[in-house]
């Protein structure tokens, strides 16, 4: 009996612990964050108003829940922080317009993402570039502009006077006053209209705003790019919430010079205006000049180019010139921007993705889908296959035939084969039916265009999309709810050279391998101007904003040169171009070869260039290969201009003081110093000179080769090392290529390496075998 009394007393103490127990835990209070999507009112104490209302449903009074309250969010996106205890928060995450209930943690503060993706983290103990190197360089941006009051270009604290080499001007026009604009910072700014008004006329003439007749820029396109390259450290970047964190520039130290050349929203440069802008560029005393535009294919000669004009002589006074390689990919030979005397930048993906779920109900149970979006709220509706809607059946180049889809979740396939069609253009389409969302279904859906779209989209992959049509075609009444996306670092392989980048080899100059290197240009995060874009959403007003092109890869690269003329003051332009392409990663963060997008192939040269920009080795890159400005003087001797014609390019007076193209010196395009050797028309064997300077160590050292040999073809390289007694001595090799097979013109790749144990220099080699006679008729 005293047992069982003693067990019975044991049982119900621990029922009544377990009960305190579930009430403290109940009681106990943490901060929870409720996120209600975009605000339902513009006016931002509406929206307060509005939360404390809803937070007084389960606390019974206004007074406890605007203690309970630690944040109101109601610019761009509606939510709220406030301490809570577990059973409020799932009463709150049940009420009517709420999207999500979360507890707060706490994180790792994280960037906007290209830059720690690229190795270059803000952390000063591990990578002290950004904080220490810049300050003294200037980079001149040109481009469509710049919206001054953007947090990207307050002066950094601490920084010195603006440099003494500085002649520039902050030149004022409409809404843009140089008192206000101008600072420490953004020390100088110009705009160039002559070119642009003489080919389409005044601006703003019929009394419809399209553009600020100042440096202000209206489509954001410069705004992003300056941002990218030297913007300042801004706490608190998003798009409404999406991939938070700290944002900043390659060189956030670096001064900034912005030259507006290009118009309107469609970013329109004139020849005149964009010469102009270097002329001005170069007199002011720019160290870095970043151009995100160009001409695709036919090009013109480099003497009938504006940027390789004006590139050439921003060589010649050791200021390097940052080109992006163009939008055409992946059709070969449509690089542009191919001049050997700059850096050409394709563009790659990084490994921020977006995952969003999809959950399908029907009459055999449910369904789970992953997608990658961004969505801001939860989504439900019917499946609607676009079939029913546009009149080839696909929502990407038919016409609607009228039937509406309100309410309803329309998805449709992107055709493989087919040119890329943004999502934001297939939103527009799809947004015709009424449709609530757009599931797109794509071959690669990660790394698609985020932009504000007119309606929620979603991209799912191909085998997912088969599955979802499937289902739908067996069960048409299924109900489909799309839950909010999530941020996500590492689910998915990068970098990936992305789909649009052009691609090599150059249409003009085959014997300069073009693109040079790679750098993130796909869904970057930076400043815009918060003017509204066409074709995109009613909330396309953020202060950031996500953008994509090889004009976002462009300013990376120009960003890490900022740094690298800082750091090395005394490199050429050809130097840092070296010590950026020999040091370049060729695998993803697999350790695998990097992947073209949308295909299953490892990328070539002609896609990547050297490579993956890998910043923080460029800063100590052992070997670089050099060039002076007679080297490209022998360049274009050899494609077919005359020494007339170079004597005027170069400037050379009198004519006596340039190299004459008979001069018994010069040498073939293979043996121009560049950091990649391409072989044309290899026949039986050739032997290619290149020399390399010492940048790394100041004790003896001494270099070994490796060589990935091109297919059919055998390298022998002499001599077999390198040593170096002193930093700055140079050292000559020779590769000799022999042809082991017969071909018609095949590019094949390879690479060779030298290493001291401490560097890996690598350099690109393409070797193209030309040896089979021609067929007769």
């Amino acid at each position: 009996m005293t047992k069982y009394t003693f067990g019975f007393c044991v049982w119900g103490l621990s029922l009544l612990l377990s009960f305190q127990c579930f009430f403290a835990s109940s009681n106990l209070t943490k901060l929870y964050i409720t996120y209600l999507g975009s605000p339902s009112s513009a006016d931002s104490l509406l929206t307060s108003e509005y939360h404390i209302q809803l937070l007084a449903t389960v606390f019974g009074s206004n007074e406890e829940a605007e203690e309970s309250v630690v944040y109101h969010y109601k610019h761009g996106f509606s939510g709220f922080a406030a301490i809570l205890n577990e059973s409020q928060a799932n009463m709150l995450a049940n009420s009517e317009g709420v999207v999500s209930v979360f507890e707060s943690k706490v994180s790792q503060v994280h960037t906007t993402r290209s830059w720690d993706f690229m190795g270059l983290t803000h952390d000063t103990s591990n990578h002290p570039y950004q904080n220490r190197y810049g300050d003294d360089v200037i980079v001149g941006v040109i481009d469509t502009g710049i919206w001054p009051e953007s947090d990207s270009f307050k002066e950094e604290p601490g920084m010195g006077p603006i440099p003494n080499s500085w002649r520039g001007k902050c030149v004022g026009g409409q809404e843009f006053d140089p008192k206000r604009a101008c600072n420490k910072k953004l020390i100088g700014a110009r705009y160039y209209l002559a070119g642009y008004e003489s080919e389409y006329g005044k601006i703003n003439a019929d009394g419809n705003f399209t553009e600020y007749r100042s440096p202000r820029g209206f489509s954001g396109h410069g705004t992003h790019t300056a941002s990218t390259a030297v913007g300042s450290i801004s706490d608190g970047a998003s798009f409404f919430g999406f991939a938070s964190g700290t944002a900043r520039g390659g060189a956030p130290r670096a001064r900034l010079a912005v030259y507006k050349a290009c118009w309107t929203k469609d970013g329109h440069c004139t020849d005149a205006d964009l010469l102009a802008a270097f002329h001005d560029a170069l007199h002011d005393g720019v160290h870095v000049i970043s151009v995100s535009a160009g001409s695709p294919p036919p090009l013109n000669s480099f003497h009938q180019s504006v940027t390789d004009i004006g590139s050439f002589h921003a060589m010649q006074k050791r200021v390097s010139v940052v080109f992006s390689a163009g939008n055409d990919g992946p059709e070969p030979n449509l690089v542009a921007n191919v001049n050997p005397w700059s850096i050409c930048v394709a563009a790659s993906t990084i490994d921020r993705s977006f995952p969003t779920k999809i959950r399908m109900c029907s009459d055999t149970g449910n369904s789970e889908y992953l997608g990658d979006g961004p969505i801001d709220s939860t989504i439900t509706g019917r499946l609607a296959y676009a079939e029913d809607y546009f009149t080839d059946g696909n929502c990407v180049g038919g016409d609607w035939n009228g039937n509406d889809a309100s309410g309803n979740i329309l998805f449709c396939f992107h055709i493989p084969g087919w040119v890329q069609i943004p999502n934001y253009v297939i939103a527009f389409q799809a947004s015709q039916t009424n449709a609530s969302a757009v599931i797109i279904v794509r071959s690669s859906p990660t790394n698609q265009e985020i932009l504000d779209t007119i309606i929620p989209t979603i991209s799912i992959d191909m085998i997912q999309g088969r599955r979802l049509l499937q289902q739908y075609l067996n069960y048409n009444m299924s109900k489909l709810t799309i839950l909010p996306s999530t941020t996500a670092f590492r689910r998915i392989s990068a970098p990936e050279v992305s789909d649009y980048s052009s691609r090599g080899p150059s249409s003009m100059t085959p014997s300069i391998l073009k693109p040079d290197i790679s750098a993130p240009g796909t869904n970057i995060l930076a400043s815009a101007s918060p003017t509204p874009k066409l074709s995109v959403g009613p909330n396309d007003r953020s202060v950031w904003k996500f953008d994509t092109g090889t004009s976002m890869a462009c300013p990376h690269v120009s960003g890490i040169v900022a740094l690298l003329k800082s750091a090395h003051p005394d490199w050429s332009p050809a130097a840092i171009r070296s010590a950026i392409m020999t040091t370049a990663s060729n695998t993803d963060t697999n350790g695998d070869g990097i992947l073209a997008q949308l295909t299953t192939k490892t990328a070539n040269f002609f896609d990547i260039g050297a490579g993956h920009v890998n910043p923080t080795k460029a800063f100590d890159p052992g070997l670089v290969y050099d060039m002076k400005a007679q080297d490209y003087v022998f360049f274009l001797c050899n494609n077919g201009y005359t020494t007339k014609q170079i004597h005027a390019i170069a400037g050379c007076r009198p004519p006596t003081l340039c190299p004459r193209c008979d001069d018994p010196s010069r040498v073939p395009d293979y043996n121009l110093n560049y950091p990649s050797i391409t072989l044309l028309d290899l026949k039986n064997s050739t032997t290619v000179k290149r020399t390399v300077r010492n940048v790394g160590q100041k004790n003896p050292t001494t270099y070994n080769f490796s060589i990935v040999k091109p297919n059919g073809v055998e390298v022998v390289v002499r001599p077999p090392t390198l040593t170096f007694s002193s930093l700055n001595q140079e050292k000559t090799y020779y590769i000799t290529l022999t042809a082991l097979r017969e071909s018609r013109g095949r590019f094949d790749f390879g690479s060779i390496t030298w290493c001291d144990g401490l560097h890996q220099v690598t350099s690109p080699l393409v070797v193209q075998i030309n040896n089979m006679p021609a067929e007769s008729d």
